[in-house]
């Protein structure tokens, strides 16, 4: 019998809770019925998540993902992620698993394998990979909620190609009666010295400036789900890290059928830990 090679995780411990028990408790902890139950539809194609660590915006994750339990556990979770500029490459681990401390979650290799055979992909490997947030801090949710389901996670860069990938998922689906699930990671503004992008000085100001108006500005095309305009917001304002994960996932989830999204959260790292430099984060549901 053919065993399966496992990626173990780099940010348990630190960035997550690295037993069962503790990630269970802290689920347990997130979880909003209200919140999530603000958005009306009740077929949940897929959502946007930040990915800080889950001190900051665990909550948010959590709940996005509790709230696709509505219309139907899925075969396949898809997560689009990882931190990359235009001229990327596009990332996809198409073989093993990814472990969680709630045991291992398997790649759906047969969705690896017809998106590998469309796109040009850099493959990793439970033993070769870039080391990254954006995906792994979604996987105990995805785990706890989703038991039996599988996974594929993909990292793509803020480019039309990506979008052709989203598309590509949802039309291997349809065809094969896959149920899938979407999700795109991106946290939003990274504002201050430390991350040399601070437009609007410091204090107060620039706080409700990133709030109000900078975040919303990408918040609303996410909303719209208008992927072009997401990664156009995020090249011309910095109001989003992974921008092409976020576009995917709504290119994804359209194709799929979605025709509408919901805010269920939004908070900044200066609610918990104020200070001059800070970074925004936004939940929503298709």
């Amino acid at each position: 019998m053919k065993s399966t090679k496992v990626r173990k995780p780099v940010f348990a411990g630190s960035w997550y809770p690295s037993s069962a028990s503790e990630c269970e408790r802290e689920i347990r902890s997130y979880i909003d019925k209200g919140a999530a139950g603000n958005a009306a539809a009740t077929d949940r194609t897929g959502g946007i998540v930040p990915h800080a660590g889950w001190f900051f915006s665990g909550k948010i994750a959590c709940n996005v993902i509790y709230s696709l339990q509505e219309g139907g556990r899925p075969d396949t979770v898809v997560i689009f992620g990882m931190h990359l500029h235009t001229d990327s490459a596009c990332y996809i681990m198409a073989e093993g698993a990814w472990q969680t401390p709630f045991g291992d979650l398997p790649v759906d290799e047969d969705l690896a394998a017809e998106l590998t055979g469309k796109f040009s992909f850099t493959l990793e490997t439970p033993d070769n990979f870039t080391p990254d947030n954006t995906i792994e801090l979604q996987l105990p949710f995805i785990k706890y909620f989703f038991r039996e389901a599988k996974i594929l996670a993909m990292g793509v860069p803020p480019h039309k190609q990506s979008l052709r990938i989203g598309g590509a998922v949802a039309e291997i689906a349809k065809k094969t009666g896959r149920r899938i699930k979407v999700i795109g990671s991106t946290d939003l503004t990274h504002y201050g010295a430390n991350y040399g992008f601070s437009p609007r000085g410091t204090g107060k100001k620039a706080v409700e400036w990133v709030r109000n108006e900078n975040d919303r500005r990408v918040i609303k095309a996410m909303l719209e789900m208008d992927p072009e305009k997401v990664i156009a917001e995020a090249r011309a304002n910095q109001n989003a890290c992974c921008a092409g994960a976020a576009a995917a996932a709504i290119e994804t989830a359209k194709n799929l059928d979605a025709h509408s999204a919901a805010e269920i959260a939004y908070a900044t790292s200066y609610d918990k830990s104020p200070g001059d430099s800070f970074v925004g984060y936004v939940g929503i549901v298709f």
